[in-house]
């Protein structure tokens, strides 16, 4: 009695609500048999219409009480009810007396979407965003019957499987990019270089050709300004060095090998393959020609047969159709020295895009700065690179182009003549003048490494451990230019 009770005062209010779906509570309720909020005690078919709380389901359909139409469903409930079963497609045959009617809901649930369109549909919609959205991963009966209620959700617009990726990541990006913010302060670059700009000197010609996105116009001008102020720099500090000895030094310091490892120790790490899902911080290269112009030179005709001999080449035709650094423009041979080549070039690019991008956003004083901070800071030992193949020969030529006395060796001491280890000190004079000193086993190879190190001695001549270069004129209030020592050259 107390069920009929409750279902005549649900239908005497007109409007009945509807759950679809029992709630956890009320599905432990009625298998415990007791009575709870969502309905009266009965046997928990597999589907069946429930009363329940408005709050609970925010879908409500309304009954008719005195509308016309078919039998009502239920003859215990007082008041005829009237559903359309063409509308909602209810299917069941009728219970005695004392019991409520048992529908299918998996039968007219896909029905009851239909039901909006046609005319005089009693449904009445009620579309509440954040129940569905937080009850989303219910039943497929559930998910059937609440699209009713979720007319109003806007759908996400499709995903278009045609766009080609980009090759590069989006200049978007690069401010969400931790990477790019630590290498930003780690190189104590100016505010007035974003983070885009940094990003841009991360992305090599080989990963994107784009020259808009790639760092090929910040390197060739980072190329240009590092080449120039080491440069100068050594012609000023050594100004008696060897043309070919030049070329090395300016390798040691402005060299492709040298900017990789000035680019290692800013700690900047390779991606493993560029694409616009790859971390804006991290350098973007493949193992490929990328057509990177900070080189420049001609193409010699004995290029591509010089693996199998060594043509000879003078110091004349290095400096007119080399490149900066004296060496001929050629590809790499095989695959290993390939990789090594591109990857060098790749870290390099990079140090002289960053280069590139100061004297943009900051000027020249700003470039020249960072130059000597981060390479001309470099230890550089350069009385190691000398090579020398009949060094008393060239000694006696350079005291005769000088006008000194004929260079002439004298023993100053030795020890262990008789021994298996003798050792003799042997000095080189030019008159009274000491020019140089050198030990060794034998007689000769003493007398030959005295010659060296008096070699050494003339070719790295310097007039100050801080010398002025052309450059310090460039500056506001700076000293009248006194001109460096010019050599007149090495000894041919």
């Amino acid at each position: 009695m107390a069920a009929l009770n409750w279902c005549r005062q649900a239908v005497s209010t007109d409007e009945v609500p509807v759950r679809l779906a029992r709630p956890a509570k009320a599905r432990k309720a009625v298998r415990a048999g007791s009575c709870s909020a969502a309905g009266p005690p009965a046997e928990p078919p597999l589907t069946r219409l429930e009363a329940c709380s408005a709050e609970l389901f925010p879908v409500t359909v309304k009954f008719d009480a005195h509308a016309p139409g078919p039998r009502p469903l239920c003859d215990n409930l007082g008041p005829r009810v009237h559903l359309q079963r063409r509308e909602l497609g209810i299917l069941g045959s009728r219970e005695p007396a004392g019991s409520m009617k048992r529908v299918r809901l998996d039968r007219w649930g896909g029905q009851l979407l239909q039901a909006h369109a046609r005319s005089g549909a009693a449904i009445a919609r009620q579309a509440r965003q954040p129940f569905l959205a937080a009850n989303s991963q219910t039943t497929t009966r559930r998910q059937a019957s609440s699209v009713v209620a979720s007319h109003g959700l806007i759908e996400d617009a499709p995903i278009d499987s045609t766009r080609t990726p980009l090759p590069s990541p989006a200049p978007q990006r690069a401010a969400e990019s931790a990477k790019l913010a630590a290498l930003h302060a780690r190189l104590a670059l100016s505010s007035k270089i974003p983070l885009e700009t940094l990003a841009r000197a991360l992305i090599v010609p080989s990963a994107d050709k784009n020259p808009s996105f790639n760092n090929s116009n910040l390197a060739f001008l980072g190329s240009t300004f590092i080449n120039y102020h080491v440069l100068e720099y050594l012609v000023c500090k050594w100004p008696r060095l060897p043309m070919s000895l030049l070329y090395e030094a300016l390798r040691a310091y402005a060299g492709k090998e040298s900017l990789h490892q000035i680019a290692r120790r800013w700690g900047i790490e390779a991606a493993a393959a560029p694409g616009e899902e790859v971390d804006p911080g991290l350098l973007q290269w493949k193992p490929e020609a990328s057509g990177l112009q900070t080189r420049w030179g001609y193409v010699r005709t004995e290029a591509s047969f010089a693996h199998r001999f060594e043509p000879r080449r003078g110091m004349s035709s290095r400096v007119v159709f080399d490149d900066e650094f004296g060496d001929t423009l050629h590809q790499p041979q095989t695959s290993e020295e390939g990789y090594n080549y591109y990857q060098d070039e790749a870290y390099a690019s990079f140090v002289q895009a960053v280069v590139g991008a100061i004297y943009t956003h900051n000027g020249r004083e700003a470039t020249r700065d960072f130059v000597k901070s981060h390479v001309l800071s470099r230890q550089v030992d350069i009385s190691s690179m000398f090579e020398f193949k009949l060094p008393t020969r060239e000694l006696a030529m350079l005291c005769a182009r000088e006008g000194f006395d004929a260079p002439i060796a004298r023993l100053e001491s030795e020890t262990g003549r008789a021994s298996r280890t003798p050792v003799f000190v042997v000095g080189i004079y030019s008159g009274p003048e000491k020019l140089g000193e050198g030990s060794g086993p034998s007689l000769d190879v003493a007398r030959r490494k005295a010659s060296m190190n008096a070699l050494k001695a003339w070719y790295l001549y310097s007039p100050s451990n801080k010398v002025r270069v052309p450059s310090d004129m460039l500056e506001e209030g700076a000293k009248p230019w006194k001109a460096p020592h010019i050599d007149i050259g090495e000894i041919i």
